[in-house]
């Protein structure tokens, strides 16, 4: 179960930092915007996907309960 919540703040993480590398197109080293956008939807789109992921996971661990 504290495996999930983990993945819902992992989540919140990556799409946090792909806003970040958006806007401020830096990660480690400044990036060309062509390498920045890409770079910032991939984490947001890969946030999206921990965070829905283990939404469905405790939903089924909860009906499992039942």
């Amino acid at each position: 179960m504290m495996f999930n919540w983990l993945s819902i703040v992992a989540g919140i993480f990556y799409i946090a930092l792909g806003i970040v590398v958006i806007i401020y197109r830096f990660f480690v080293i400044i990036l060309e915007p062509n390498i920045a956008y890409p770079l910032g939807a991939i984490m947001i789109i890969y946030g999206v996907f921990r965070i829905v992921r283990a939404i469905f996971k405790i939903k089924k661990d909860r009906e499992d309960e039942i």
